[in-house]
């Protein structure tokens, strides 16, 4: 029991004293909880245009924590833009119908670049029926940042 009581006592010093050992600038940026989402709607496109499945489930943890994000439950329009590898997410069989399913019934926009499609000789049938097709994945950050989008590559 002394062990445990002089354990408790040296951690608790520890933290006070480091604590203690910071400068008010430190201090300060300790507290800071993140920006204040004062707007009323925020507007993001998510580009996903390599193939890594690794690269593929970061963009769509990315995109799902931004929807999750307490600060803007209720105020982000999001897209997902597929081109070139990305591409590959999108194509039926892919490990990642669930996930994209869920995000388009979480509203957001789930779309996929035709030039890619006409140059990987990829057809229409052979993308999940629930994804949407633009003209050209480029085109659409373009427009979307002229509109004044967040624009995300992770």
């Amino acid at each position: 029991m002394k062990k445990i009581l002089l354990l408790a006592f040296t951690i608790t010093l520890a933290v006070g004293v480091t604590a203690q050992d910071l400068t008010p600038v430190q201090q300060k940026n300790s507290s800071f909880t993140g920006a204040q989402a004062t707007k009323k709607l925020y507007h993001v496109i998510y580009q996903m245009d390599n193939g890594d499945p690794k690269i593929i489930e970061k963009v769509l943890r990315n995109l799902t924590n931004a929807l999750d994000d307490p600060r803007l439950k209720g105020k982000l329009k999001a897209e997902l833009i597929a081109f070139s590898g990305g591409t590959d997410a999108y194509v039926k069989g892919s490990k990642y119908e669930d996930q994209l399913k869920s995000l388009v019934d979480r509203g957001v926009i789930v779309v996929q670049c035709a030039n890619t499609l006409k140059e990987r000789k990829i057809e229409r049938n052979q993308i999940y029926p629930f994804i949407g097709v633009v003209p050209s994945g480029n085109g659409e950050l373009i427009l979307r940042q002229a509109e004044g989008w967040a624009v995300i590559k992770p």
